[in-house]
């Protein structure tokens, strides 16, 4: 059985610090890292790299934030002062996605950097960084499934729970499945798909968003507190849309490989 300890790590007079903050400080650096030992591996310029990867981090965390409250715009127009309030969660990975490609690609772009290979060299920091930050909803006590009684299952205090379930108990540790769909997807990535796709750009992140769409559409499908366009979950419709754009781009990229 899972349970919270609670949200804040450490208390310093007025100052709490927060382990959904620590743990997205340590999947950033953990990803910067793997990054740039990446791109040395393959040659390429670390530096112009990280100088790209920081732009993208940043683009992501606007990203995040603003898809969150997009579609949970009901709740952030009675509290506007709560849209900054990021440190108690609320970062939606899709739009992360969304945001860092848009400013760390138009960067990369612009710089007429090899955009596709840097998407290849950060595609495991990408699997093995959310791996790590999916653990912040396990401290804030969210992003949680439907009730359940298997032994991994989730103790979620009162308070937290959703509306309609007040007298459950025990919730699917949603935040634990996918952080070990991430990892596998990582592991793959590392030892099964990268050297084998090296002469083909941009193929291994395709890879990486196919993988993690599958395991996302599933995982969606048990949360209680999914972000909905209508009657539909918002991350399920992303995730076909990843898992399409994969299974197009990776025949053609593999395909263009071959010619070349």
């Amino acid at each position: 059985m899972f349970r919270s300890p609670g949200p804040v790590a450490l208390e310093l007079g007025p100052l709490s610090i927060r382990w959904y903050g620590i743990l997205m400080a340590c999947a950033m650096a953990v990803g910067l890292w793997l990054a740039y030992r990446e791109a040395c591996r393959r040659g390429v310029n670390p530096d112009d790299l990280l100088k790209t990867s920081e732009l993208a981090l940043v683009g992501g965390l606007i990203g995040a934030r603003l898809y969150y409250v997009a579609f949970s715009w009901e709740y952030y127009r009675q509290f506007p002062l709560k849209i900054v309030a990021v440190w108690e969660g609320g970062l939606a990975i899709h739009g992360g996605l969304l945001g860092g490609l848009l400013l760390g690609g138009g960067y990369a772009w612009l710089r007429q950097l090899p955009l596709a290979r840097y998407l290849d060299i950060v595609a495991p920091s990408l699997a093995l960084g959310q791996a790590i930050g999916r653990w912040g909803n396990f401290f804030n006590e969210e992003a949680f499934g439907r009730p359940t009684d298997l032994p991994w299952k989730l103790y979620v205090t009162p308070p937290q729970r959703p509306l309609g379930y007040l007298r459950e108990e025990f919730f699917h540790p949603t935040f634990l499945y996918e952080s070990l769909w991430d990892a596998g997807v990582f592991a793959l990535l590392i030892l099964v798909f990268r050297r084998r796709l090296t002469r083909s750009p941009g193929a291994l992140f395709f890879v990486y968003l196919g993988l993690y769409s599958v395991g996302r559409f599933w995982v969606e499908g048990l949360r209680t507190d999914s972000l909905m366009l209508g009657s539909v979950r918002v991350a399920q419709l992303v995730s076909l849309l990843g898992v399409a754009v994969a299974l197009v781009g990776i025949p053609l990229l593999l395909r263009r490989s071959r010619r070349s």
